[in-house]
């Protein structure tokens, strides 16, 4: 089985890594010149939760040659319709590719693929990139037992999606959900509560754990994302302790300290980690916002739920992202919390 990953960057990177381990034919294909380079020549480097340096194949889009059997897609959001193009020629009728982004990327990678080759999942683990060659490992791998939930477009429980559960558990368990969406928005509501407040300001998480009114921001945000969703017809799924229904449903000031203490354990051992958006923001390049919290607030506004939480962070975001704005503590100052 010939397998790619398609966006070797940190997440991308340690995937390829864990993978190569085991033996099997991996290439790790990226943009980024010195990082290829520096892959094959020194190994990918894992450090932070993990210390591994495994020998592999990396290679920058235009020398893919051949048929793959197996692609996962973990480049932005940002980036689909310019790499799945690239790769299309080195699809067969046959081959499958598994989007293992953030927010809810399927529906438009199953136009550019076709819905017969697309599958999709998300990640339960993180990880940050350190320098060409090198990625940080942000989780405690033994502390998480669901790595990924993986799933079929329709929800069946097929002889493919259980090949590409069987690959991804050469890293940890793979979950094969019969409700892949359900799966998603819960990811999305990761996304769009910790990564999005803590690019907004210009923190890392734990900056954010050490702050009631950032902590309690979160619950906002992490609540609209669990309306919205609801409302556009999906339930979301529970995974690593997470109780979605007890984190968005608070009318009282207790039921909020609830709602607090769920994302504050979940996050807790990730206070280094710095979010993806974030570290884009610091490099000049463009984020992923408008399909995380700007997401959350367009499908928001067709189901009737209002995101205010989501669409403020978003706004910090572009405006950072276009020089219009800063990305920084202060914007803290912006969100108004509501009387319980």
């Amino acid at each position: 089985m010939r397998i790619a990953i398609m966006g070797a960057g940190a997440m991308g990177t340690t995937l390829g890594a864990f993978l190569s381990r085991k033996a099997l034919a991996v290439d790790l294909i990226d943009t980024y010149q010195a990082h290829v380079d520096a892959l094959n020549a020194e190994g990918a480097h894992i450090v932070g939760c993990a210390e591994l340096t495994v020998p592999v194949h990396a290679l920058t889009p235009d020398q893919m040659e051949g048929i793959y059997d197996l692609v996962f897609l973990m480049v932005k959001q940002t980036n689909n319709e310019a790499c799945l193009h690239q790769l299309l020629p080195h699809l067969s009728e046959e081959s499958t590719v598994c989007t293992l982004q953030n927010g809810v990327p399927e529906p438009s990678v199953a136009e550019l693929v076709g819905a017969k080759r697309t599958v999709g999942g998300a990640c339960r683990w993180g990880a940050t990139f350190v320098k060409p060659g090198v990625a940080e490992l942000t989780n405690d791998l033994d502390s998480r037992p669901i790595l990924f939930e993986i799933g079929e477009l329709d929800g069946s429980i097929t002889p493919r999606i259980q090949m590409v559960a069987d690959v991804l558990g050469h890293m940890g368990k793979a979950e094969i959900a019969d409700n892949l969406m359900g799966a998603r928005w819960l990811k999305l509501m990761l996304n769009s509560s910790m990564s999005g407040l803590s690019s907004a300001l210009g923190c890392p998480f734990g900056s954010i754990l050490d702050n009631d009114k950032a902590l309690t921001c979160l619950s906002y945000i992490a609540a609209e994302v669990v309306h919205v969703a609801r409302a556009a017809g999906y339930t979301l799924t529970d995974t690593n302790g997470l109780n979605t229904a007890e984190i968005a449903d608070f009318k009282t000031p207790e039921e909020l300290e609830r709602s607090k203490g769920y994302l504050y354990r979940n996050y807790d051992p990730l206070r280094t980690a710095k979010a993806s958006m974030l570290q884009d923001l610091e490099r000049g390049k463009k984020t992923e916002v408008d399909m995380i919290n700007g997401y959350v607030g367009t499908v928001g506004r067709k189901c009737g739920v209002p995101t205010p939480f989501n669409d403020l962070v978003a706004d910090i975001i572009r405006a950072a992202q276009d020089g219009r704005g800063k990305a920084e503590f202060a914007n803290l100052d912006r969100f108004v919390l509501p009387a319980l």
